[in-house]
């Protein structure tokens, strides 16, 4: 699995107008993508990666903190554009791969305790966010 985490001082995902995930304090934004072969297992490790990820401010982390987390599926994470104009989306794992897994990311930052919002897996969304810094980094397990 892969995550692309911004640190943030806000965000939010529009599906038809419509605001169906935000968080309107300083935490994270993460996609997340899967391919063929995650797992459940993986799933765990990014959602554990992200709550303890020293990130923040001071070095603190979202569990440190009780910092919000956005979770937004994006599968184009696993897009491949080395050759031609167009790129494939191949090691994308398909919807019904990936959607348990990203639920996976989500239920078990829940668990530890996180405040979670996210977006609509497969839907068309419009993602507004802050990046504070700018701060981004790529995940991957």
């Amino acid at each position: 699995m892969r995550a692309v985490v911004q640190r943030v001082s806000h965000a939010s995902v529009t599906v038809d107008g419509e605001v169906v995930g935000e968080i309107t304090r300083p935490g994270l934004m993460a996609l997340v993508g899967a391919t063929h072969t995650d797992t459940e297992e993986e799933a765990r490790k990014v959602a554990r990666k992200l709550w303890t990820l020293r990130v923040l401010p001071d070095e603190k982390s979202c569990s440190d903190m009780g910092a919000p987390i956005l979770v937004v599926s994006q599968f184009t994470l696993y897009g491949d554009a080395r050759k031609g104009r167009r790129p494939t989306w191949q090691a994308a794992a398909p919807g019904a791969v990936a959607e348990p897994l990203v639920d996976a990311v989500v239920k078990e930052l829940r668990e530890q305790g996180a405040e979670v919002a996210t977006g609509v897996f497969g839907a068309t969304m419009s993602v507004a966010l802050t990046n504070e810094g700018p701060f981004t980094v790529l995940l991957e397990v």
